[in-house]
């Protein structure tokens, strides 16, 4: 190992450290597998991770992943965790609130517009009829009825995204809210998805510019801010829109810190950035 790293680099100490816990978590491997140590080439680990992008460590070293960084940081950082090489990955973020889901006033939910998009677009179904029908098919609506609709979802006919209803299709809309409910797609007044204005929603949705969000049992709101292909100046600017969004419907009865942690992370990567929530918090 020395010969990898050389005895008097800077940074001896730590690499040391680093190297002690690789031996001993080599060795109770070794006993487990019933494989020998010395069958594992430990010094070629170290020299792959030391080897990579400053931002790959600064995301993979376990004593950095509780370390707090700044947005712009986070971006280049959060990339160099992403691993597939069959698709592109989703960026996503994680916000921890101060709050208690199990309080009617403290339930945070609603949706954020996103400068730069998600980089997906969605399939959206619009239950509406005559005009407003006419209106969701020329803005790029996957699906669009309303009884026939219906009948559609019942028999597991039709998959989507997004549920989009005008006002006065609620009654038939409740007939598959059993359906919809637990999938988190029935239209509501307070997520923007019940509206008159479809055709203007619809293309928003289908470009992928819109992401909807609610608040868990454990006070923590997910929701995806791009894609690893994006570029970092798009996915900060995302984030601070999504941050924005979640600042302005903070509930009054909640006390400081209101945000209490925002980590992002990608669909296969191995770990999470964690990002300083003060530079967050303000609307």
């Amino acid at each position: 190992l020395s010969a990898v790293f050389g005895e008097n680099q800077s940074g001896g100490e730590e690499r040391g450290r680093e190297m002690s816990k690789i031996a001993a978590l080599t060795a109770q491997f070794s006993r487990v597998l019933r494989t020998p140590a010395v069958a594992v080439n430990t010094a070629s680990i170290f020299a792959r991770f030391y080897a990579a992008k400053p931002a790959a460590r600064l995301a993979t070293s376990k004593r950095n992943q509780n370390q707090l960084v700044s947005v712009s940081a986070a971006i280049p950082a959060v990339k160099g965790l992403a691993k597939s090489k069959k698709f592109t990955e989703s960026v996503d973020i994680s916000v921890h609130l101060n709050v208690d889901p199990r309080k009617a006033d403290q339930i945070v939910r609603g949706r954020a517009e996103l400068p730069h998009g998600t980089g997906k677009k969605a399939v959206v179904a619009v239950f509406a009829r005559d005009d407003k029908a006419k209106e969701a098919l020329e803005a790029g609506a996957t699906f669009v009825g309303a009884e026939d609709l219906v009948q559609k979802i019942q028999d597991g006919e039709v998959t989507f995204d997004r549920c989009i209803a005008t006002p006065d299709m609620m009654p038939v809309v409740s007939r598959v809210a059993r359906i919809l409910g637990p999938r988190g797609l029935m239209p509501n007044p307070k997520m923007g998805t019940v509206t008159t204005d479809v055709g203007k929603l619809v293309a928003k949705e289908v470009a992928g510019s819109q992401v909807l969000f609610r608040v868990e049992k454990a006070g923590i709101i997910h929701a995806p801010v791009g894609r690893v292909d994006a570029s970092d100046n798009a996915l900060e600017e995302n984030v601070r829109a999504f941050m924005k969004t979640l600042n302005t419907m903070r509930p009054k009865s909640i006390k400081d810190p209101y945000i209490k942690a925002v980590t992002l992370s990608t669909t296969m990567g191995s770990g999470s950035v964690m990002i300083d929530p003060t530079e967050l918090r303000s609307s």
